[in-house]
């Protein structure tokens, strides 16, 4: 690699055609995980969850890089590239082994959207999945302060390593109310069936007080503009992929909750469909947002770092106060 083209992940400006070539080259040649972490894959449960397998496969990414131990902020850049890269690898190689397959080897020459999807399937997608996958990555890459994020800041803030702080966040991605929305999505369109059953089972989820997953959002109290974006993919996915009933019945529940609730569709309830049609299996889904998210939480953790500062938040005490202490032995 020339001098001064050096890939330098998360530069406070857009690269340069150069920049951009060497840091794709180097992504590519990271993809592979170590033999070690294979092993780990191998003689886990196959009846695993995804997201559990992906939180211990990353700790143990830490303890083979060969930057371990090295946690100065040049080192948490190559860090940061090596984990950017493996991640789809351990997705896609974990997902072949619980299938009783055997993992298809990353490909270099294909980009980064295109060799995930090379590896889940086995086959060279199709220029219109490769360039859908891609948008969908970018919209889910950050967020600002989101839990997982705020997650990984906190852990790096202590001045630990740059894989404790990713495993973290992914912890934290975990649970259903922060990145398993999109899953809960895909499985109420298949129980609803047809548009026609909308209304009745929205009504009846709502009367049980029961979250609709896909709409409302913290920080958007109108359009999503990333939900707007995965909509007209999903459109034209599911229209060309003959399942336009998908398209109908989300756009129908999309119209009820607006109608009913003021609340409008968020990111996670049209890439549902998105990713069906391309072939996820639903509960990938949100190891493919770690996927995409790993580029905001690798940029988050850097920041910290080149100007770090612990996170302590205070707590306020509202509990009772005054209360006599009373001897085990007297009490009732």
């Amino acid at each position: 690699m020339k001098e001064g083209l050096e890939p330098e992940p998360f530069m406070p400006r857009l690269p340069r055609r150069a920049e951009l070539d060497a840091l794709r080259a180097q992504l590519a040649a990271e993809r592979a995980i170590p033999a070690g972490v294979e092993r780990l894959l191998r003689d886990l449960p196959r009846t695993a969850r995804p997201m559990d397998v992906l939180r211990t496969a990353v700790s143990a990414l830490g303890i083979y890089d060969p930057d371990t131990g090295d946690d100065s902020l040049a080192a948490s850049r190559r860090k940061a590239v090596r984990v950017t890269a493996q991640l789809p690898t351990i997705v896609t190689t974990f997902h072949a082994l619980r299938s009783g397959r055997e993992p298809v080897r990353p490909r270099a020459d294909l980009s980064h959207a295109a060799n995930f999807l090379y590896t889940l399937t086995g086959e060279e997608p199709s220029p219109v999945a490769t360039r859908t996958f891609d948008i969908a990555l970018v919209l889910h890459a950050d967020h600002e302060f989101n839990a997982s994020t705020f997650a990984a800041r906190v852990t790096i803030a202590t001045l630990s390593d740059l894989y404790a702080a990713i495993t973290s966040a992914i912890g934290t991605l975990a649970g259903p109310l922060h990145g398993g929305a999109n899953e809960g999505v895909m499985h109420m369109l298949q129980e609803i069936g047809s548009v026609e059953n909308v209304e009745p089972y929205l009504r009846d989820k709502l009367a049980r007080k029961e979250k609709i997953m896909g709409f409302g959002h913290r920080v958007y109290k109108t359009t999503d503009p990333r939900a707007a974006a995965l909509k007209e993919m999903s459109r034209r996915l599911t229209a060309e992929a003959g399942q336009s009933r998908l398209f109908e019945i989300s756009e129908r529940i999309e119209r009820f909750m607006l109608a009913e609730k003021g609340l409008h569709a968020n990111v996670d309830f049209y890439s549902a469909t998105v990713y069906h049609v391309l072939g996820l299996p639903v509960d990938l889904f949100t190891p493919v947002f770690a996927v995409s998210r790993i580029a905001g939480w690798t940029a988050h953790v850097l920041e910290q770092l080149a100007d770090n500062r612990l996170i302590r938040p205070r707590a306020e005490y509202i509990g009772p106060v005054d209360v006599p202490y009373v001897p085990i032995d007297r009490r009732e």
